[in-house]
């Protein structure tokens, strides 16, 4: 489990054949082989590491449910180690499982802010409400609206210069996490409405009993 508050920007070393290796400094201060780190939102374990670097190993799954495939050497990644259980709950409960990718549509100034706002595919928006938290990049942040097609987000400034975000434009893509309990809701209310859809029979009776 991860807090979404990031502890250090890294940069990609290389992600070939399903081994990545990152490059950075205080995730590595009481690191151990089979430590959970997050990485752009994504819960890694690390197989080895050195002064200055560690690797993990990506699953094909992954690579395809984010935006790990469009990370090229020397892009900044964010990084958070595991919870601990002594450790303040500064965000929102992160499991590092990406549930999507969107795009950011737009920055926009309003006082001391960054709005952002994010396209994704509209599955997820069923799981992203006003003033509810959502991940993104692994960066736990507060939702302002939530739209048929698209949500936003509010940053601080200090949110962007000490994460990833600072060197985002219009069209970059983000992993998305959603709330796990909104995820758990949505789940258990779809699948109930499509069980009830199943054991209706739609007859003339029917129609006329509801209104028809």
């Amino acid at each position: 489990m991860f807090t979404g508050i990031v502890e250090e920007v890294g940069m990609l070393v290389s992600l070939v054949n399903g081994r990545i290796a990152i490059s950075c400094q205080k995730i590595l201060e009481d690191v151990s082989n089979g430590d959970s780190i997050c990485v752009n939102g994504i819960c890694l374990t690390v197989t080895n590491f050195d002064a200055g670097f560690f690797t993990a190993d990506v699953m094909p799954e992954t690579i395809r449910r984010s935006s790990f495939a469009e990370l090229e050497p020397n892009s900044p990644v964010n990084l958070e180690r595991a919870l601990q259980p002594t450790s303040r709950m500064g965000g929102h409960i992160v499991a590092g499982h990406v549930d999507g990718v969107g795009k950011i549509m737009s920055f926009e100034d309003e006082g001391n802010a960054i709005i952002l706002k994010i396209q994704c595919d509209p599955k997820l928006l069923r799981q992203i409400a006003p003033k509810g938290s959502v991940a993104l990049d692994g960066v736990s942040l507060t939702v302002v609206e939530s739209r048929t097609d698209f949500f936003s987000v509010s940053l601080i400034p200090t949110t962007r210069e000490q994460t990833n975000f600072k060197s985002k434009t219009i069209g970059s893509s983000v992993n998305i996490e959603t709330d796990v309990i909104a995820k758990y809701l949505d789940q258990i209310l779809h699948a109930d409405l499509e069980e009830k859809a199943k054991s209706v029979t739609i007859t003339r009776e029917f129609l006329t009993e509801h209104g028809f």
